[in-house]
């Protein structure tokens, strides 16, 4: 009997794992395949390897503005494959060598609810049953399609297929300009690929702010990536010369089209109907204190959870949360507005809290103040002088939102979710000293500006 069964390998899953060995918790983890999930072998690791590679290759090419001359550079897809590759071997054997140090029972296979507080795991070898006081479930999410564009990962590919892409894709259409879609847009257009992004709704990344929005789309657009907002494509055309996507009374014809319209849960065959579990299209429904189902016992953490970002990071948070309150029966809540959001395009977009349209939805009286990129002397001096800091702080209040836009944003914005996170007022955050010269800088002047005594 372990005092934990968790179904799911993922970020939530293998999180919660090495989280109870800090409560000497027994704990045994269901994973039908690798260790590391969505995250570490499908997602944030590969593609961030991937966006790395497309960086290196972009400084190279405008090294000369630097006084640096070399040959024109060229990319080889096979080449970069293979590091992604090694990246997520190193990252993937080191966390299996953690878990196995923290004393976690892994077992390789498909893991189902089968009564209280029971697990039945399909292996190689036969099925074996795990009995645990406790279970979670962290199985994760999967690519969504959209109809007539089913995935036959050769010409109409999901974010998994394109992420083992060993040969020059050619002319891509990416349909869904959310994080995935705009990363995917940024590597190719950075690697010379040409490129069209759509997206049905009117900004690219949707919900984000709109200052923000558009200052990544006018420096996507400014690398030659045409992007198509407010529009709908209809059934491709597929021919020996390529494949024809039409949108409106036009089309356009690339060699690949990329459907990355989001992520859908994973809960369709769990046992999920012997429980009290709730769903809500597909996602389980929990209590926002303890993780905790309709199901005495059973937790959900991770992308098939209601209601909250499908962000590896909060699957981390939850993960902490259900195993606090299974350890120690004290609710623990993950604070979702203090969580950061990273879009890893170049130049990076991150937020965190309240957008503008959200503060005013929930009935603040705000304060708002932006501060551009364009007289920060690292930014120049780096080449990266375009972008933004705005932060949203509540009339004589305090900081309940931020976003960046600009090199190292997501590296930047994690002072400004620590003033959301402790409700700092801008006059207190604004009272400490950046280094000079950084583009932190940027931060510190427009903390400054809202508590009313900006500097430059």
């Amino acid at each position: 009997m372990y005092d934990v069964v968790i179904i799911g390998g993922g970020p939530g899953g293998y999180a919660a794992a090495l989280y109870a060995h800090n409560f000497g918790l027994t704990v045994a983890l269901v994973e039908k395949e690798r260790v590391g999930g969505t995250c570490l072998i499908r997602g944030c690791i590969p593609a961030k390897a991937w966006l790395e590679s497309a960086d290196v290759f972009t400084t190279v090419s405008h090294a000369a503005e630097f006084g640096v001359h070399a040959s024109p550079p060229t990319f080889n897809w096979e080449e970069g494959l293979a590091r992604k590759n090694r990246v997520v071997d190193q990252l993937v054997n080191g966390l299996s060598g953690l878990l196995k140090k923290r004393n976690v029972d892994v077992f390789d296979g498909y893991g189902r609810l089968a009564g209280p507080g029971k697990v039945v795991v399909e292996t190689s070898d036969g099925t074996v049953e795990l009995e645990g006081r406790n279970t979670i479930l962290a199985v994760g999410s999967v690519p969504r399609s959209i109809p007539d564009y089913d995935f036959d990962g050769q010409r109409i590919l999901s974010s998994d297929h394109a992420l083992e892409w060993d040969r020059d894709p050619g002319r891509v259409a990416v349909i869904g300009a959310g994080a995935i879609g705009c990363e995917f847009a940024s590597l190719l257009g950075d690697l010379g690929n040409e490129v069209h992004l759509f997206e049905m709704l009117d900004q690219v990344v949707p919900g984000s702010d709109p200052q923000a929005a558009r200052s990544l789309q006018r420096q996507l657009a400014g690398r030659g990536i045409e992007i198509r907002t407010s529009v709908s494509v209809g059934p491709p055309s597929v021919g020996q010369g390529g494949i024809t996507v039409p949108f409106g009374d036009e089309s356009v014809e690339v060699d690949a089209v990329l459907v990355a319209v989001g992520r859908a849960p994973r809960t369709g065959d769990l046992g999920l109907e012997a429980t009290k579990v709730e769903l809500d299209r597909g996602y389980v429904i929990v209590d926002s204190a303890t993780q905790e189902t309709a199901e005495p016992g059973v937790f959900a953490v991770g992308d098939i959870v209601a209601g909250t970002p499908q962000l590896a990071h909060a699957g981390f948070a939850e993960a902490i949360a259900a195993i606090t309150y299974i350890a120690t029966s004290e609710p623990s809540p993950v604070n979702y507005r203090a969580i950061p959001l990273v879009v890893y395009t170049h130049p990076e977009l991150a937020s965190v809290g309240l957008t503008e349209a959200q503060a005013l939805e929930l009935g603040y009286e705000i304060e708002k103040t932006s501060h551009t990129l364009a007289g920060v002397g690292r930014a120049i001096i780096r080449g990266k002088a375009q972008g933004l800091v705005k932060i949203i702080a509540a009339k004589d209040g305090p900081i309940i939102g931020a976003t960046v836009v600009g090199p190292d944003a997501g590296e930047m914005i994690h002072e400004l979710m620590y003033a959301v996170g402790w409700e700092a007022l801008p006059s207190e955050a604004a009272a400490f000293v950046h280094a000079h010269p950084t583009l932190a800088e940027a931060v510190g002047e427009t903390l400054m500006a809202a508590a009313g005594r900006p500097l430059h």
